[in-house]
Parts: C-alpha cells; sequence; structure tokens
C-alpha cells in the first residue's frame, strides 16, 4: 500500500490520512519555523500563563458572544428569508434591501454604523448585547441567503403533491418542507457558525473584551506581539475546528440529499 498517494476519488485509508495530516501539519510548521529563523527571532510564550484568568475570561466572551449571535442570527434570517418571499411587496423589498446592502458592506463598517449611530439613538450601552446584535445582524443576512436558497431548491412537484393529498399549508410545511431544509442548510449553518466566530473578533472595535481584544491589551503590556497573535490563531482553531468537524458530520449525515 502506497502511504502517500491514493487514485482519484479514492478514500484514504486511516493510516493514509494520519501520515498525510502529519506530513502536511510538519510542512506548514517547518515553513513558519523557517521564516522565524530568518529573523533571529526566538518565540517565548512564558508570560502567557500570567494571564491565563484574562485569557479564559476572553475565550467565554467570545464563546457567549457567538453563540448568542448564532441564535438570534438564526431568528433573522429565516424572518429575512420569508421576508424575501412574501407576498406584501413591502416587506419583499425591505428584506431585499437588508441582504443586499449586509452583504454588500463590510462588517467594521457595520460595527461603527450600528454601535455610534443606531446604538446610541436606541440607547444600547451594554457592549455585549451590542455586539450580539450587529453580529446576527450581520450574519442574519448570509443564513437568509442559505434558507432562501434552500426553499428554492425544493421541487415544486412535492409542494403540488402535498396539496393534491389535502395537506393544510401548515401540513406542508411540517411533513414536506421543514425536514427537506433542515437537511439541506444544517451542514451550511454549522459552517456559518465557524464565521461568527472568527467575525467576532472585529467587535474589539468597540471595546468587547473578548478573545481578540484581550490578546490585544496582553501584547501591548509585553510588546510580545508574534507570540500573542500566534496563540490567538491557536484558541480560533479550538473552536473552530470542532464546528468544522460537526460540519463534516453533518454534510455526510444528510448526503443522501445530494
Amino acid at each position: 500500500m502506497n502511504l502517500f498517494r491514493v487514485r482519484a476519488g479514492e478514500k484514504p485509508s486511516a493510516l493514509q490520512a494520519a501520515v498525510g495530516i502529519v506530513l502536511a501539519g510538519a510542512a506548514v510548521i517547518g515553513f513558519f519555523w523557517a521564516s522565524i529563523s530568518q529573523i533571529a527571532y526566538r518565540p517565548d510564550f512564558g508570560f502567557l500563563a500570567d494571564f491565563n484568568i484574562r485569557i479564559v475570561d476572553g475565550f467565554a466572551m467570545t464563546l457567549g458572544v457567538s453563540a448568542a449571535s448564532l441564535v438570534l442570527s438564526l431568528a433573522v434570517g429565516v424572518l429575512a428569508a420569508a421576508g424575501e418571499n412574501a407576498r406584501t411587496l413591502v416587506l419583499r423589498y425591505l428584506s431585499r434591501g437588508y441582504v443586499v446592502f449586509i452583504r454588500g458592506t463590510p462588517l467594521i463598517m457595520q460595527i461603527y454604523l450600528f454601535f455610534y449611530l443606531v446604538g446610541t439613538a436606541w440607547g444600547v450601552e451594554n457592549r455585549f448585547w451590542a455586539g450580539v446584535i450587529i453580529l446576527s445582524i450581520f450574519e442574519g443576512a448570509y443564513i437568509a441567503e442559505i434558507i432562501r436558497g434552500s426553499y428554492a431548491s425544493l421541487e415544486r412537484t412535492q409542494l403540488e403533491a402535498a396539496q393534491a393529498v389535502g395537506f393544510s399549508p401548515l401540513q406542508t410545511l411540517r411533513y414536506v418542507v421543514v425536514p427537506q431544509m433542515t437537511a439541506r442548510t444544517l451542514p451550511a449553518l454549522a459552517g456559518q457558525f465557524a464565521s461568527i466566530i472568527k467575525d467576532s473578533s472585529l467587535l474589539s472595535m468597540i471595546s468587547v473584551v473578548e478573545l481578540t481584544q484581550t490578546m490585544r491589551e496582553i501584547s501591548a503590556v509585553n510588546l510580545k506581539l508574534l507570540e500573542s497573535y500566534l496563540f490567538l490563531g491557536v484558541l480560533y482553531l479550538a473552536l473552530t475546528i470542532p464546528v468544522a468537524i460537526a460540519s463534516k458530520l453533518l454534510e455526510r449525515r444528510f448526503s443522501y440529499e445530494a
């Protein structure tokens, strides 16, 4: 058995996959180590132990903001997707305009716009909830497109068959639409959660003390910029890799839908 090669479309064995992952990881680590050696820099991560409580607090904040934003952005996405298919034109164009505006402008602009303008106007002072709302509005536009695309992919014949057998609109939604849309959207939504985690780093711009803001403050004290941000990357990977694995498992679980 060749440990380093497989045929096109062939699934590697567990041993081949393990060897490939180890070699790929070694290549990446070797590249960065060679880059560090070129500038004669010796990383020192010992200072991180002195800030373990602050790092844990920042990690918990990122996790909390991301989890709350996932729930709220899902609600926003469902409403926006429903609005895009509404019969009332005002709702349809309002929902479409929201999606186009959010997807067409950078998150950092939206953070400043909603926090300093809208948030100030409506008295939203709690930075945690301000961050959750801003992130949910941003991610909700992408979730709306996932849901809208999933609904559009349903075969019309199935909806017509549901009507032919006497299903009410609510029964059609419960027994035909929701099961199929769940199978088609769950993998994409799991991947979107990873985006929520990464995008939460920009909330440091409004002083939400999550991981990025925490490591920024630590690096300002110790002047260990490289070590701080390398460790920051590891912490984000600790959050996003399980989500990526869950997304892959969901894709396999519902692969029959493809």
